[in-house]
């Protein structure tokens, strides 16, 4: 049986943690900086878990990795 490819726009979009959690970056970060206010770009910087259990299945199954 041939090797499962990792699907390489969900590669770019999650990653998983250590224990297992599929997370995500926040939204519109890099796109018309200078107009944003400083809050705004501080509101966009970090990485948020995926809320949806079922998503995650299908991230992780995307990622290539059955089980955390």
């Amino acid at each position: 049986m041939p090797k499962m490819k990792t699907h390489k726009g969900a590669r770019q979009r999650f990653h998983v943690t250590g224990t297992g959690k599929v997370v995500r970056t926040k939204g519109p970060k890099s796109h018309f900086r200078r107009k944003k206010a400083k809050r705004v770009k501080r509101l966009f910087g970090g990485k948020v878990e995926l809320d949806s259990a079922a998503f995650s299945r299908q991230i992780r199954h995307a990622l290539g990795r059955k089980k955390p």
